[in-house]
């Protein structure tokens, strides 16, 4: 009966150890295949390639805070300040400005006075240069010379005492009928010929010597000067020009 008791027990324990084996829950842990995760769904901010924190799940793991020593990131572009840079600079550069030229003292006088009374520094100069010296009125002469005689006596004989012969245009021989700084002086001596029956033509006249300018710093926000603003006693042509100063080692 013993026998047999053991025999029973024997092929209990058997079966049990087969039925663990088949199962696989004896498998040496070696030998033990794990089984795929399954799949989960990624943000498109996670990269492809970059492995899934554990701690979290299906949520991405949080930000890795920095160091204490760590540099802090670089401001985006957009983000960067506006005051300096090269545009910064460019608004604190100096401009000097020349404004000329002027034909005499006087006239340069009267512009710099204007100009301070502006809130400006002006600083004047003495140059060589060419200065328009006004409006010319002539008459082309006559080639013949008894028309030529002709034309200067009419001209004499109505009120025109100044006319006289000398080059003119191209090296042609003009009568001068008279040069004008104003305007106005200019017109009604061209009418004046015009009444005798005469064809009058017009020209800038210049001249070279000394000339004055006048140098200003311009502030940064100021805009330009108008010449026109500086023009002498009223009627006259003043014909001016605004351009950068000259470098240090050209002023005269």
């Amino acid at each position: 009966m013993t026998l047999l008791k053991t025999l029973v027990v024997c092929l209990v324990l058997a079966n049990v150890c087969y039925f663990l084996w088949e199962r696989g829950i004896a498998k040496s842990p070696d030998l033990v295949v794990a089984a795929p995760a399954p799949a989960t769904l990624k943000l498109a901010s996670e990269g492809s390639g970059a492995p899934r924190g554990e701690t979290g799940g299906n949520l991405p793991a949080p930000p890795i805070a920095a160091s204490p020593g760590a540099a802090a990131p670089a401001p985006a572009a957009d983000d960067a300040p506006r005051s300096g840079g090269t545009s910064g600079l460019l608004t604190n550069v100096k401009r000097c400005i020349s404004v000329g030229p002027f034909r005499d003292v006087s006239e340069a006088a009267h512009a710099a006075s204007t100009l301070r009374g502006g809130g400006y520094d002006p600083r004047q100069r003495v140059a060589d240069g060419e200065v328009w010296a006004g409006v010319w009125v002539y008459l082309p002469l006559p080639a013949a010379r008894p028309v030529a005689d002709q034309t200067l006596a009419k001209l004499k004989a109505g009120g025109i005492d100044d006319a006289l012969e000398m080059p003119g245009p191209n090296e042609t021989a003009v009568i001068s009928l008279g040069l004008y700084s104003e305007p106005k002086r200019a017109q009604a001596r061209v009418a004046q010929v015009q009444g005798l029956g005469f064809n009058p033509g017009i020209a800038d006249r210049k001249r070279n010597g000394n000339v004055y300018w006048i140098d200003i710093d311009l502030k940064p926000t100021d805009s330009l000067l108008n010449p026109s603003d500086l023009q002498g006693e009223s009627g006259r042509i003043v014909r001016l020009e605004v351009k950068g100063c000259p470098s240090a080692g050209a002023q005269p």
